[in-house]
């Protein structure tokens, strides 16, 4: 589960990743275990080297162990990753990187991003950086139900499981499971943490 990302906070302010800070300094957060549900479903999930699309922080990238690389628009929140002892690049810096080879990757996961992008341009993100993902492998995309669509004005695009299935087809991309976590797909219009969880593999 990823703290909503606004636009104007991956615009290189350090706002972004101050939000993000903030969000994980909450009582709850440190009091309770609060992510371990959504750990083991991206240690579940997200198999042998990953490329995490939208990194912020770092989260994700801690929850597989750091075996993987994380790309973010936003300097600060890059920073901040790389200061955890984390890889992480903007997309700039992805590019030049050793990590931009064909085939780098054994699985792509785009968790809370696809939302805050038009479709068209979600689905242009993933094109862009499938071909780093090896023949075969894992595609993991998350994002919220309807309470948590509803918690951020600046989401843009609803995406629901048959909107992902859409999204996965037209990046030649074979949905293998698509399911509600972690409670059923009915308590997302209350709850604001569930999530819609397509699993796919890219296509030999």
């Amino acid at each position: 589960m990823s703290p909503a990302r606004k636009p104007s906070e991956r615009a290189g302010s350090d706002a972004y990743a101050h939000r993000l800070e903030t969000l994980e300094r909450r009582w709850l957060a440190r009091t309770f275990d609060v992510q371990r549900p959504y750990r083991r479903n991206i240690q579940r999930l997200a198999h042998g080297f990953v490329l995490d699309l939208g990194c912020g922080l770092g989260r994700h990238l801690r929850h597989v162990g750091g075996n993987g690389v994380g790309i973010d628009l936003d300097e600060a929140a890059v920073a901040t990753a790389r200061a955890r002892g984390l890889t992480a690049f903007t997309p700039g810096e992805f590019a030049a990187s050793e990590y931009a080879r064909p085939e780098r990757f054994d699985s792509l996961l785009a968790s809370h991003v696809l939302e805050h992008l038009a479709p068209d341009d979600g689905t242009a993100l993933l094109r862009r950086y499938l071909p780093y993902l090896r023949a075969e492998g894992r595609v993991i995309l998350i994002c919220p139900q309807q309470a948590g669509f509803r918690s951020d004005p600046t989401h843009v695009a609803f995406l629901d499981g048959p909107a992902l299935e859409r999204v996965a087809a037209e990046c030649s991309v074979v949905v293998t499971s698509v399911r509600s976590f972690p409670f059923p797909r009915l308590a997302g219009r209350v709850f604001p943490h569930n999530e819609t969880v397509l699993v796919g593999r890219k296509l030999g």
